[in-house]
């Protein structure tokens, strides 16, 4: 993953504060959902993983559900902001991958 102010491609994955990071929960008009992916551990929902295109970027949103926290809602870190559709499934394929070495079970919906 490339951070913010190194390269020249530094703008590939750009803060928080891009123009796409409106409620994390939906895909604001001209946003296409690409994929989600769900991780599970003992039974429990850990972590929801989106990519939302649109056109001229792809955002990858999260929902983090911290253990011990069943009744509350979730922590949103991001979004995750992406000059390509590519680059966001690299970033989900290696956040996946990190979750499955952690015990997850993680599907497709």
């Amino acid at each position: 993953m490339t951070k913010s102010g190194s390269g020249p491609d530094a703008g590939s994955l750009r803060p928080p504060s891009s123009p796409h990071s409106g409620d994390p929960g939906a895909a604001p008009s001209g946003g296409r959902e690409l994929f989600a992916r769900h991780a599970r551990k003992d039974g429990r929902e850990v972590a929801v993983l989106k990519a939302i295109d649109y056109g001229d970027s792809c955002v990858v949103e999260a929902e983090v559900y911290p253990p011990g926290a069943a009744s509350a809602g979730p922590t949103r870190p991001g979004p995750y902001t992406f000059g390509t559709a590519g680059e966001a499934t690299a970033f989900v394929t290696e956040a996946v991958e990190a979750l499955m070495y952690l015990g997850c079970d993680v599907q497709a919906q």
